[in-house]
């Protein structure tokens, strides 16, 4: 059962989750796609390494969940699966881990269901994170996640696709009040950072597909944590968030124009 009829896939429209799949060394995505994919590169030549950067935080992310007994993931704006997924990473260091991904994208929902299908404790929804009443009564939600219990809700390299206004600030909080004590929010999303000229040209390319782009300075990110406490380090650049020891040191973290935290509730 879906939240929303799926529309059909339409190869020549390109698709930010399908954009974002070129960046990552996917296969699923089409000409379209990849001809935005390679503008990008063009403006902004560090675009798959800021891809890569923006994954390996979010495996950071979910590792800390994990590590803090969380067992439950709710993955918005989940985007097409790739490599170290949400619920291989929980996994790895908890083996009971339950994962719900959501995504408004009919290419990163089919291509989720083949990857997920005969796990019982993993799947995938189509439907709109603005609208989260409906997603959370959703049968799957339902069945797949206790939400008296702590949970953690992923919206990694999603929330730049979605414009200011009440629409976003009500779903915020919807998830922020329905979230267990002990829960978690992690936010990866783009800022203007020290490299305004190439955000500005980056987004005027976006700006040209279905899906818009709104980088948002790191005060306007960091109020999208309202009600919850940012944990050490805060709100910093993606390579910045909890380091593996065996990470490569960045010069200059700015360069990666992407901003990563995660907080507690």
């Amino acid at each position: 059962m879906s939240i929303a009829a799926e529309p059909p896939i339409d190869p020549n429209r390109p698709s930010a989750a399908r954009i974002a799949d070129v960046f990552l060394g996917g296969t699923h995505n089409f000409a379209s796609d990849r001809a935005v994919a390679a503008r990008a590169i063009e403006l902004l030549p560090d675009t798959p390494a800021i891809a890569r950067a923006n994954r390996a935080f979010l495996r950071r992310a979910v590792r800390y969940a994990a590590g803090r007994g969380i067992r439950q993931f709710l993955d918005l704006g989940a985007g097409i699966p790739s490599l170290h997924n949400v619920h291989e990473v929980a996994r790895d260091l908890a083996p009971d881990a339950r994962v719900l991904y959501v995504d408004i994208d009919p290419t990163a929902v089919l291509y989720a269901r083949h990857l997920l299908a005969g796990d019982p404790a993993a799947t995938v929804v189509h439907g709109d994170l603005l609208r989260p009443a409906a997603l959370l009564d959703e049968p799957e939600v339902q069945e797949l996640l206790d939400l008296d219990q702590p949970f953690a809700v992923l919206l990694s390299n999603v929330l730049h696709f979605l414009p200011d206004g009440p629409a976003l600030d009500a779903a915020l909080a919807t998830y922020r009040e329905t979230a267990a004590p002990g829960s978690v929010l992690a936010i990866s999303h783009v800022t203007p950072s020290d490299h305004t000229e190439l955000t500005e040209r980056f987004t005027a390319l976006y700006n040209g597909t279905d899906t818009p782009l709104t980088p948002r300075k790191p005060d306007e990110v960091e109020r999208l944590f309202a009600g919850w406490r940012l944990v050490e380090p805060g709100l910093v650049y993606c390579p910045e968030w909890r380091p593996d020891p065996d990470d490569e040191p960045v010069s200059d973290p700015a360069r990666f124009v992407t901003l990563g935290g995660v907080g507690e509730k």
